[in-house]
């Protein structure tokens, strides 16, 4: 689970300053306010974690990426190549990691669930992108791979530390078995530290097990953009097992009929009247509880053919219908709820605007198919969003005592003079918000008035 983040010098950002996430993240504002810029960091390193190139430092994209950020220079703040980009990154393991001693065996050096890594990253003047500082923080003490001066061209010399955070610790130190700094090509991989680093230091074998914690990291998060498939007459599955809905939910119905196959089970209710449904049910159950649909399910055409088609009624009485036939909304929506109850248990969702193309009553149901499915599948969403009925409505559950105000991290973005500034909205116990920024959904009660004079004015002069 990502903890914090703070990223400075990315896109409109100079600086993120810390952002806490909890169990539901949500990023609001207005438009080009910086708010998708959040979540296009994350999918950076996600998909320079996921790079067949294991050389390069950032993936900026290509046609299969989930996005494509042209060049260093595109996506550092203001195009001054002069600047590093640099985060930081905190999350929680599943499991506590440990560092053994090398001579005492079973006796660990280090132990925590808490880990973190800074990078900075730059760019020559050639325009080749270089790692200029690396580290991993963990259990109070800085790993880090650090640049030292300039050998030759192409030629850095990079030097590996381990430092405390709260003064003097002496549980660990490295042995250098050279006595110079460690001469590397340009660039390096970001995020973990060369095999060539680690062979000229004794007891430095653990930073493969940081880098891979941090490759696991992102293996489950999962992304679901704002811009999703128009609904077909039919779908193609051979049997694909697609690990989400793909960017424009385009694997919707294959991942649903995966789930068929595998006979998942989602449980609802308590006690005796705890019922088991198939994620194909349980979405069901949503689109109908949201108003959409009466029933839904997904039909194979020609038996033992791979042919489907998505069948739905909009009321008891009313014929069953292919989901081309009805609002577009449902096609828009089903990828959202799907990957819910889909990805594994303590995944992280990174959704742009879920709320697109439905009405505001559905608006204000996804934040109960949100909090539903953190509790089911154990999951962490942070998304972005302009809906005030998603958020109208998780506060009044919080109200409610039916989530908790610490487990929503919300945040307003806006932009000032080209540069995106963040604040955090504070969540009080009953759900209120105690610092709304000014006209954060327009000014509703200006229009208000505006609209009482022109009315008076109107019936006054006849």
């Amino acid at each position: 689970m990502i903890t914090k983040l703070n990223v400075k010098n990315f896109k409109s950002w100079r600086s993120t300053n810390d952002i806490r996430f909890s169990k539901l993240t949500g990023f609001f504002g207005t438009n080009s306010s910086g708010k998708t810029s959040l979540l296009q960091h994350l999918l950076l390193l996600k998909q320079t974690t996921e790079s067949s190139d294991r050389s390069q430092v950032l993936n900026f994209g290509n046609g299969k990426s989930y996005l494509e950020l042209g060049s260093f220079k595109d996506l550092i703040l203001n195009h001054d190549t002069e600047k590093p980009l640099e985060f930081e990154i905190g999350w929680e393991l599943d499991e506590p990691f440990k560092i053994l001693d090398p001579e005492r065996k079973n006796v660990s050096l280090f132990e925590g669930r808490e880990l973190g890594f800074h990078s900075a990253i730059r760019q020559t003047s050639q325009g080749r992108v270089y790692v200029e500082d690396l580290s991993y923080i963990f259990d109070n003490f800085k790993f880090r791979m650090e640049k030292m001066e300039k050998k030759k061209k192409d030629m850095f010399a990079y030097d590996l530390s381990a430092e405390s955070l709260n003064g003097k610790d002496d549980r660990f130190c490295f042995k250098r078995t050279t006595g110079r700094p460690w001469d590397l090509p340009v660039p390096v991989k970001f995020y973990g530290f060369p095999d060539q680093v680690k062979a000229y230091y004794q007891n430095a074998g653990f930073l493969s097990d940081f880098q891979l914690q941090f490759e696991e990291l992102f293996t489950k998060v999962y992304y679901l953009g704002p811009l999703r498939d128009y609904p077909k007459r039919q779908y193609t599955w051979a049997g694909s097992q697609p690990a989400d809905m793909g960017r424009r939910g385009e694997q919707v119905i294959d991942a649903m009929l995966v789930s068929r196959e595998r006979g998942e089970k989602i449980s609802r209710g308590r006690g005796r009247g705890m019922k088991k449904f198939t994620v194909e049910e349980y979405v069901a159950y949503w689109l109908k509880e949201l108003g959409l649909i009466d029933k839904f399910r997904v039909q194979q055409i020609v038996e033992g053919g791979n042919l489907y088609q998505v069948l739905l009624k909009l009321s008891s009485q009313s014929p069953e219908v292919l989901i081309t036939d009805v609002g577009f909304g449902v096609s828009q929506i089903l990828p959202v709820i799907v990957l819910c109850y889909y990805v594994p248990r303590g995944s992280t969702l990174l959704i742009e605007q879920p709320e697109i193309h439905l009405h505001p009553k559905v608006q204000a149901g996804l934040a109960d198919v949100f909090i539903d499915a953190i509790e089911k599948k154990d999951i962490r969403i942070i998304l972005e969003s302009h809906s005030e009925h998603l958020l109208r409505r998780l506060q009044r559950r919080i109200a409610e005592q039916k989530f908790n105000s610490e487990s929503a991290a919300l945040y307003f973005c806006e932009s000032i003079k080209g540069e995106s500034i963040l604040k955090e909205l504070n969540l009080d116990l009953f759900g209120n918000i105690t610092n709304w920024p000014k006209d954060f959904f327009g000014d509703e009660m200006g229009e208000l008035s505006a609209m009482s004079q022109a009315i008076y004015k109107r019936k006054t002069n006849g």
